[in-house]
């Protein structure tokens, strides 16, 4: 076998391009960054972005969808229901970068107004996603809580704190904040 055949292939430029607007989105927000300002940092000419999204729009689209189907690939894993909360909290600090940047999704709620239907749209997807996975999780948890508690709405508190939580940490810098929020939140949820 030649090393030519052990070679890890390059990124394709869709790729690269999907990879570089996702941590704009999480660093500058949605509205923080143009096509301009992609092309720059990864080396191509901006015409060339047109190629693979005809729009910002819908660059933002593919970047939620990914996110959302990576969500959906790393929620699959079987898990206990307390490690499977203790592994969503893990992937909001570390996946989410917590301290240095906020969730795809997130990073968009500022522009609500300044954006298409079709990426609302797909905002409010992953929040469904998340929010539902969530109930699946917290419902095993709070099942005998007294008195008794709602998983659909324990999951929407949830989903807003560790939001709230990303957000705050991006304010200071501080990882250490996003992590004193979810220890209040841990502290909260009845068992």
């Amino acid at each position: 076998m030649s090393s030519a055949s052990l070679a890890v292939p390059a990124e394709s430029t869709r790729a690269q391009i999907l990879r570089v607007a996702r941590q704009l989105i999480q660093t500058r927000s949605y509205l923080g960054f143009s096509f301009q300002d992609l092309a720059d940092q990864i080396g191509i000419r901006k015409a060339s972005l047109y190629h693979h999204f005809p729009t910002k729009e819908a660059l933002g689209v593919e970047v939620l969808r990914e996110a959302g189907q990576g969500f959906r690939d790393w929620a699959a894993k079987p898990r206990a229901a307390e490690v499977a909360l203790e592994a969503y909290f893990r992937m909001y600090r570390q996946a989410m970068k917590a301290g240095a940047a906020v969730c795809p999704a997130g990073a968009l709620a500022p522009g609500w107004d300044c954006i298409n239907e079709e990426l609302r749209q797909t905002v409010r997807e992953l929040r469904s996603t998340q929010v539902m996975w969530l109930t699946g999780v917290l419902g095993a948890l709070v099942h005998d809580a007294k008195p008794p508690v709602s998983a659909g709405a324990l999951a929407a508190y949830v989903f807003a704190a560790c939001q709230g939580a990303l957000l705050s940490a991006r304010m200071t810098g501080r990882v250490e904040d996003f992590d004193e929020a979810i220890a209040q939140l841990r502290q909260s949820i009845p068992r």
